[in-house]
């Protein structure tokens, strides 16, 4: 029975596939992983998924001096470097080694279909959030007047992050805005979870903060992958209060960006978003206070107005009243004159009686008629029986007082 030996049986198969096959074949793949070494070489690993389910999987290379070329060709049209997780259209040769086994040799990428695929994707995306009505989900919230508390999403190391903070501090109008940094990754593989991550951390404190602001500074568009996943997207639009992104990019529009309440370009144009805001609010209410210290002092005028006509009528009232009062008073007066008179005249007329009683009642004339008064201890006697015998009186006559002393008292019967 023939038999081969491992080698020779490799090497039969290498010539089989040398004969067989094309020089070079387009694929699209995925790429599942990518490395460069210290030479400059690229070792990929090419998989395809059907359901998240890897279906195939396959070495390749591209060789440093190929790569070098490739690698700035293709980020110069679709703005992200090479990176696992990305669907390129590559033109391979197939190389099979009798040490090392079956790898492709990647000779060229087309940048053109990354492109597309990268567009399409982002479409997708976008898709499906209108579709579970979350695309404007957050658009809908309403932005505080003066949104002040403020928590911020970002690298605490990040020169955007520090121009922002300084340009809130250092405001021209001196308002004061209370940030709190949720540290997180802004590029890199693992930002996309570290985002959601600070999301998710707001969100539990949600009654602590008028807005949410996601920043970072500059970089290449590889960084901005991130920010057009679903999930990160999906995050934004379901916070449950207005989300600002500035993330540093004057020409893209990421997902995330459209997602937002409101978008800007940069950190920067984020706080004098924030400045501004409130600086409206302020100048409003200056304007409201001018317009309705305007609208008072018409009032108070058209009142003054009314108040001058009722002045002048109760005026004019109160002049007649008191003319018409004036001719009763008059007229009172002219009554109580009269009365006043008569009533005097009979109280002269009582009193001219009273004056006759009195003279009548006086002393001296009670005497020339020959009457006597008699006193005791210098009082008038009224009542002898106070009087004994023995005791000094005084009997006073028209003429005469007889001093006398008391003999005897006899009481009448």
């Amino acid at each position: 029975m023939n038999h081969f030996s491992l080698f020779e049986l490799n090497q039969l198969i290498r010539a089989t596939l040398d004969t067989h096959l094309d020089p070079s074949y387009w694929v699209v793949a995925e790429i599942g992983d990518l490395r460069v070494n210290q030479k400059g070489h690229c070792y990929l690993e090419f998989i395809q998924k059907e359901n998240e389910v890897i279906v195939a999987k396959i070495r390749a290379n591209i060789w440093s001096y190929t790569y070098r070329n490739l690698s700035v060709m293709f980020e110069s049209v679709t703005g992200s470097a090479l990176k696992p997780g990305q669907q390129i259209l590559a033109n391979v040769s197939i190389q099979f080694h009798e040490m090392y086994g079956l790898s492709l040799n990647v000779r060229d990428i087309d940048p053109n279909f990354t492109l597309g695929e990268k567009a399409r994707k982002r479409k997708e995306t976008i898709n499906r959030l209108i579709e579970e009505g979350l695309f404007d989900t957050n658009k809908s919230l309403f932005l505080p007047l003066v949104p002040q508390r403020v928590a911020v999403i970002s690298s605490p190391s990040a020169a955007g992050y520090g121009d922002f903070i300084n340009q809130l501090t250092h405001n021209p109008y001196g308002y004061t805005f209370n940030t709190h940094l949720f540290k997180a990754l802004m590029q890199g593989a693992d930002a996309e979870a570290s985002i959601l991550q600070a999301l998710d951390s707001i969100h539990k404190h949600s009654d602590q903060f008028d807005v949410t602001v996601i920043i970072r500074g500059g970089g290449s568009q590889v960084d901005l992958d991130c920010f057009d996943s679903y999930l990160l997207a999906a995050g934004v639009a379901g916070m449950p209060m207005p989300v600002i992104t500035g993330i540093g990019h004057e020409r893209d529009e990421t997902v995330v960006d459209l997602v937002a309440h409101t978008q800007l370009k940069t950190p920067t144009a984020v706080s004098e978003f924030l400045i501004n805001g409130v600086a409206r609010f302020e100048a409003s209410l200056d304007e409201y206070f001018h317009r309705l210290k305007s609208r008072y002092e018409i009032r108070i005028r058209q009142e003054e107005l009314i108040l001058n006509e009722y002045y002048h009528r109760i005026r004019q009232s109160a002049f007649t009243i008191i003319q018409q009062r004036s001719h009763i008073l008059d007229s009172v007066l002219q009554e109580i004159k009269i009365a006043a008179n008569q009533y005097v005249e009979s109280k002269k007329i009582q009193l001219q009686r009273f004056e006759t009683s009195v003279k009548h009642m006086d002393p001296e004339v009670i005497l020339k008629r020959g009457y006597t008064i008699t006193t005791y201890k210098g009082k008038p006697v009224k009542d002898y029986s106070v009087v004994g015998k023995g005791d000094e009186i005084k009997t006073y006559a028209i003429k005469n007082i007889i001093d006398s002393t008391v003999k005897n008292v006899k009481i009448r019967k």
